[in-house]
């Protein structure tokens, strides 16, 4: 073979290759070889698994180089370390990029808060030196110091509660600001009029968060990456991403059991839809309403909502609010109460009335 086929890339021709496998033990002379073969860091980024085995392959039968078994590893742990150090330099460009936008778009209105609005511009905190923003500050500090207490407090064995906990804890700082739900009570198959949605536009929210799960799901595994089983942030991401900003975790999050109602018992679903139609409800009333059905269908179950959600296609991959968990295991220990009472004296049943 030609004695110039193996002669030593310069720097300036890697490609970006000696920076990428830098610090995962690849040899210069293999980095080389990868860049004679055509190759550039952008292009082995953009590349799947099974074409990176090609390109090892091809490395090592065609051009007769001897490619250790770390160097195989250590070039696609390279490639994912990079891909991963992007992403979140992207992330982190779009958060400083959308942190000068104070005002939340109305389809993320999760609820209604009595707190009024403090949102101040960074030029508004530079020209105006007032008691308003100190104490918007010292909020704003407490809510740290107890989310740093809270989390301090988790043990490692929580499992799936523990990551949702997480998750409600952000949830907290959008609880601060005064908002109205984005919905009205509409009865199966009814138009909303007006700038609000309807209620079969929000079920049709949980179906689309579903679907970019799934693409989610998809790219994970062609990248070699750990796929996400549940609606989490990244799926969110995602969905901003793709272009359906609509779709936010707080208002997901806020209305998933009316949504599991709707997918464990569809005519109850609807016949309280069109009950607080008829009485012209908001979807605030309606929401709390959804909480009691669901609770005595647990009540069928064992009080097992967990199972309850898990055994469900469409609802396994979604968190059991925190709330409705609380109530299911508040009847359990109400009615086992009951019961031992009712065992042990002669006395008429106790009433336990329990607030949704």
């Amino acid at each position: 073979m030609d004695p110039e086929a193996f002669a030593v890339v310069g720097p300036r021709t890697m490609g970006g290759l000696e920076e990428l496998f830098e610090a995962y033990g690849i040899r210069y002379l293999t980095a080389s070889r990868i860049a004679e073969m055509g190759f550039t860091a952008n292009t082995l980024l953009d590349m799947k698994e099974e074409e990176l085995d090609d390109m090892m392959n091809s490395l090592s039968h065609i051009f007769r180089w001897d490619l250790l078994v770390g160097e195989r590893y250590g070039i696609k742990a390279a490639i994912r370390a990079e891909r991963r150090r992007l992403l979140e330099a992207d992330d982190r460009r779009h958060h400083l990029h959308s942190g000068d936008h104070a005002l939340l778009d109305a389809l993320s209105q999760e609820g209604l808060s009595e707190e009024q609005v403090v949102q101040h511009s960074e030029k508004d905190q530079l020209g105006r030196g007032g008691s308003g923003d100190t104490a918007g500050t010292s909020w704003g500090a407490q809510q740290q110091r107890k989310k740093h207490r809270h989390r301090h407090h988790i043990t490692a064995g929580d499992g799936a509660a523990t990551e949702e906990d997480e998750e409600d804890e952000e949830e907290v700082e959008e609880m601060r600001r005064q908002r109205e739900h984005p919905f009205i009570v509409t009865e199966p198959g009814e138009v909303a009029r007006g700038k609000k949605n309807g209620l079969d536009y929000l079920f049709h929210l949980y179906d689309q968060c579903r679907d970019f799960l799934l693409q989610v799901q998809s790219l994970a595994k062609e990248r070699g990456e750990k796929c996400p089983t549940k609606v989490t942030n990244q799926v969110f991401r995602y969905a901003k991403k793709a272009g359906a900003s609509y779709i936010n975790k707080p208002k997901m999050r806020h209305y998933v059991h009316c949504y599991a109602l709707h997918c464990l018992d569809e005519h109850a679903s609807n016949a309280l839809r069109k009950s607080f139609k008829e009485r012209g409800e908001n979807v605030g009333a309606w929401r709390q309403a959804c909480y009691h059905p669901l609770v005595t269908i647990a009540g069928r179950a064992g009080w097992d909502i967990d199972a309850i959600f898990n055994a469900h296609p469409r609802l396994c991959i979604w968190y059991v609010p925190t709330k409705l968990r609380q109530l299911c295991h508040a009847h359990r220990h109400a009615s086992a109460s009951a019961a031992s009472s009712a065992s042990t004296s002669t006395s008429g049943p106790t009433a336990h009335h329990l607030e949704f």
